[in-house]
């Protein structure tokens, strides 16, 4: 499933493409007929995204809500669109550009309180200004749950995925089975400010890396990782592998139906309640 930086990017990409313009709306699989009946000749005036949800909004008052899922995915081009391939749910065209969207968990209109409400029931965003973290560590600090699955809780945090979460706790020093409630408020404000700057640099880059300088295949002298999420890591999808700062086996556990990563040398459970940066330096 996309994390919260891929929608952001998807938000700025459709606007570029048809804000302030007339479009077409069609569903060639037929699923969404009735409502793209509706925005068809409408004006996309702004787009947004708010956690992994994407909203197109309309100067008729119609709001686009789209929720990728695990298999959602668009595609767009300039010019007349080619003819449907695959099920195509929602098709946008213009006269300059055409946009199609396949296999989204979510693809609806909304009213604007249904909009509100929308926002309401998400967390707080690390990728949008008027993101409200205080709010997200009220819940985090009044919790027995293990941070990992807080974190992942798109109702505290929204936007952040298995990538973010488990690279974010291993910067901090935080093993994931660290409960809410002892994560101080600076470990609290390190942590955010971490997903803040992870988050935003890869909404600019298209992907995540989350290791220091002196961590990447070029300075260790390693070769680069082969994922198919590209992007040098720390412990995400590692285990087993050399930690690239003390080089212990990273493991794997399944914690709240999900794969949790870490390292046990940098990830101390004794020191989970403070919280603490990970060392920069590799093991020689």
């Amino acid at each position: 499933m996309p994390e919260g930086h891929t929608v952001h990017r998807l938000a700025a990409r459709h606007a570029a493409l048809f804000a302030g313009d007339k479009v077409r709306a069609t569903s060639p699989q037929g699923r969404f007929a009735e409502g793209a009946a509706l925005l068809s000749g409408s004006v996309l005036t702004d787009t947004e995204a708010y956690g992994k949800h994407l909203l197109h909004h309309y100067a008729d008052g119609h709001t686009l809500h789209v929720h990728l899922g695990l298999y959602g995915k668009f595609a767009d081009g300039e010019g007349e669109p080619p003819p449907p391939v695959g099920q195509v749910r929602l098709r946008l065209a213009s006269d300059r550009h055409w946009l199609d969207l396949r296999g989204p968990t979510a693809c609806e209109l909304l009213s604007p309180p249904e909009v509100d409400a929308l926002r309401d029931r998400l967390g707080a965003d690390p990728l949008r200004a008027d993101a409200e973290p205080s709010a997200a560590y009220q819940r985090i600090r009044r919790s027995p749950t293990p941070l990992f699955a807080l974190l992942l809780d798109q109702s505290i945090v929204a936007g952040t995925g298995l990538i973010f979460v488990t690279e974010a706790l291993f910067r901090a020093g935080l093993p994931p089975i660290t409960p809410g409630r002892e994560l101080t408020p600076e470990g609290w404000e390190r942590i955010w400010a971490d997903l803040r700057e992870l988050m935003g640099t890869a909404v600019a880059a298209g992907r995540i890396d989350t290791v220091h300088a002196e961590h990447l295949p070029e300075a260790m002298g390693r070769p680069p990782r082969v994922d198919r999420h590209g992007g040098e890591v720390y412990v995400y999808r590692r285990a087993a592998q050399p930690c690239h700062v003390c080089g212990a086996g990273i493991l794997r556990a399944d914690m709240v139906g999900r794969n949790s990563y870490w390292c046990p040398t940098c990830q101390p459970a004794r020191r989970a309640s403070r919280g603490r940066r990970t060392g920069r330096t590799p093991k020689a």
